[in-house]
């Protein structure tokens, strides 16, 4: 078999039995789904409210239409620029604070949606439309300082708890009202086939059926009733095979039949309709239907899907929105000018600097009818629907007092410590493993990230890529040590060492190792084929602390922070416990409530975490014959021990090649 068939295989799970761990197909992926279904949409049309909107559309002049079309950014607009231009949205993108402040107070949130607000609401339009601000908060509202941040979603994946999910989207839905601001881009429901791409992370599973349950749950938790002031509208994306890309590359192809493409990357859409989703955004990504031989292009230009599929056959009412500046990727098509796009179906369009240009030249497609203008009609109308269900024209967005408190209320802390523990996915537990450990114990800490919180949290976190950040943007969270300080009782000792160099283990009664990757999102955290997905490639420092403590008679404990499942066997033979903790956020007790006993020295949490993907057993699994170590739904209880042998190390630097 050539490596081009071995990789096809491999996406379809049709080779490599893992060594442990196991699980059929759901229903949903062994089923062939024969055509998009019906769905049951629980927020239906209001009549009043259509003619309503119908009387305020037919009342606006054209270029009051492209306004309530455009997405502009904060650091490139201003408030009496959304008065003048009539803009109908704004957002911050991940690094975007008010004044260009990383901590900026949740006051100067606060003041600056006001801003634009009341902005909105004096232009010189008959009938006056409040404009709407969305924002990235995909793990807890992460742009803004002293938020509690929960685990991005590949660990509430492994949770496998869709009630904790609706509770988390309600909790971000505080965060996100308490700064004025009413609109968060989340949840992403792509169906991660390939743990290269950089956004794995923000996926829960590879089984499209757990995608379905959590995406109703963050919808109804997120949106509620659309009225009170403590919900967000959500925007469910990437609309649609984000995760399938060739090789997991960022805004790359995806290839898959019709019939992959329901079964497999749609059904997280299924489930956010049924909640009563009231935004889509469309992925940067593009499909080609390998059954019929046909590319289709870039999803933003694609109208069978947006219009036919999304907007028609699944009755979509609400807004579809375009991803960042995503337009220009459309064959023919500038960041400022794609009639495809419009054409296509996307109502409102993200170009967060060169929004004015956007504009004119959209106005200049709709006087010469290269954009029809029942069009332009049917968006804004689907706007206005979408902020009127919302309270928006009936009330300020403007928070409650006392809503600073929902940044990191006590509620917001302690969920993010659950999450945590349910979070993590016990992997290896030998006869010689000392989980759960007594809290008198002597500890002895190691690992670059072992001190550091940015390693806990990935990309998305104050910044885009999570980086240029430092423990000191995150106050109120704890990191390992100070977990572990927190946690042990008296005659407990925890010391670190960042290296282990020169560190004697003899006098310490365990050792925990933590081995992390630097924070990532899109793009910059791809691991390109054919670099390998061995994770000691990557850090060998990591490797290199462990070999300094391991086989020296103490027990070694390792705890992995990751975005992704990736290849350790390495890690994994050195280890006689081995955790896959992801990225769980700022409440790290939420690990040592698993990795320690109870203040009453008894057993206290057990691991409840279950894989929610495959976890590679070769560095390049695409062409392997047993690509797979663990199978997704594997996690071992404290009691299990794995019995797992030495595993084999795969040595390979580079990927072979693979026929395209």
């Amino acid at each position: 078999m050539k490596n081009g068939q071995l990789f096809r295989a491999f996406l379809l799970g049709s080779i490599g039995v893992g060594l442990l761990g196991g699980g059929a197909l759901s229903g949903l992926q062994a089923k062939a789904a024969s055509d998009w279904p019906e769905l049951a949409h629980p927020v239906a049309k209001d009549p009043a409210m259509e003619a309503r909107i119908a009387e305020i559309v037919a009342g606006m002049t054209l270029r009051q239409k492209i306004g309530q079309m455009t997405q502009a950014d904060i650091r490139s607009v201003t408030p009496d620029q959304v008065r003048k231009h009539y803009l109908g949205s704004i957002l911050n993108g991940g690094g975007a604070w008010p004044s260009g402040k990383k901590q900026a107070a949740v006051a100067d949130w606060v003041a600056l949606a006001d801003a634009h607000y009341k902005a909105s609401m004096t232009t010189d339009m008959k009938v006056k439309i409040p404009v709407i601000w969305g924002t990235d908060a995909v793990h807890g509202h992460n742009n803004v300082f002293r938020t509690t941040l929960f685990p991005h979603n590949i660990g509430l994946g492994a949770a496998h708890d869709p009630q904790l999910i609706g509770r988390i989207a309600h909790l971000t839905a505080k965060q996100v009202r308490a700064t004025g601001i009413t609109w968060a881009f989340a949840p992403t429901v792509a169906v991660v086939q390939n743990p290269r791409w950089g956004r794995t992370y923000e996926s829960y599973s590879s089984d499209p059926a757990l995608v379905r349950q959590y995406a109703i749950a963050f919808v109804k938790g997120m949106q509620g009733n659309l009225t009170a002031p403590d919900t967000t509208i959500a925007s469910v994306k990437h609309f649609i095979g984000d995760g399938g890309t060739w090789l997991g590359k960022d805004q790359g192809e995806t290839r898959a039949t019709r019939d992959q493409l329901i079964r497999t990357h749609a059904p997280g859409y299924f489930g956010a309709l049924e909640g009563g989703v009231q935004t889509v955004m469309i992925s940067y990504s593009s499909w080609t239907d390998t059954g019929m031989g046909k590319p289709h292009g870039k999803m933003h230009g694609n109208r069978e899907l947006i219009t036919d599929v999304l907007k028609g056959r699944l009755g979509f009412d609400g807004i579809v929105v375009s991803d960042w500046n995503a337009v220009e990727q459309v064959a023919g098509c500038t960041r400022t000018h794609c009639p495809q796009a419009i054409n296509a179906g996307i109502d409102m369009i993200m170009v967060p600097d060169d929004w004015k240009q956007f504009i004119e030249e959209t106005v200049a497609d709709v006087q010469t009818g290269v954009i029809p203008m029942s069009r332009i009609d049917d968006a804004v109308t689907r706007i206005l629907r979408v902020k009127m269900r919302t309270g928006l024209f009936d009330r300020s967005p403007m928070p409650a007092a006392g809503a600073e408190a929902d940044m990191a209320s006590d509620a917001a802390r302690a969920t993010g410590r659950e999450a945590v523990s349910k979070s993590l996915v016990l992997l290896k537990n030998n006869a010689r493993s000392p989980l759960p450990l007594k809290r008198d114990a002597k500890i002895l800490l190691v690992g670059k990230g072992a001190d550091k919180v940015t390693a806990q949290l990935g990309g998305w976190s104050l910044t885009w890529q999570g980086d240029e950040t430092d423990d000191s943007d995150y106050p109120l969270a704890d990191d390992m040590l100070s977990a572990i300080r927190k946690t042990l009782s008296d005659g407990g000792k925890v010391d670190f060492s960042a290296d282990a160099v020169g560190v004697d283990v003899k006098g310490y009664d365990a050792v925990i190792v933590v081995h992390s990757e630097r924070p990532y999102a899109e793009m910059k955290g791809d691991i390109l084929y054919p670099d390998t997905l061995r994770h000691s490639a990557r850090y060998p420092e990591d490797r290199a602390a462990l070999d300094r403590v391991s086989g020296k008679g103490v027990p070694v404990v390792s705890v992995l922070f990751s975005g992704r499942p990736v290849y350790a066997n390495d890690l994994i033979n050195r280890s006689d416990a081995f955790v896959a903790a992801w990225l769980p956020g700022t409440e790290a007790l939420g690990i040592t409530d698993v990795l320690f006993r109870g203040a009453d020295g008894r057993k206290g949490a057990d691991f409840k975490g279950r894989l929610p993907f495959d976890w590679p057993g070769a560095s390049c699994p695409e062409t392997a014959r047993k690509p797979v170590l663990f199978r997704r739904g594997y996690g071992l209880k404290l009691a299990k021990k794995s019995g797992l042998g030495r595993l084999p190390e795969d040595g390979v630097a580079t990927c072979p090649a693979i026929a395209e």
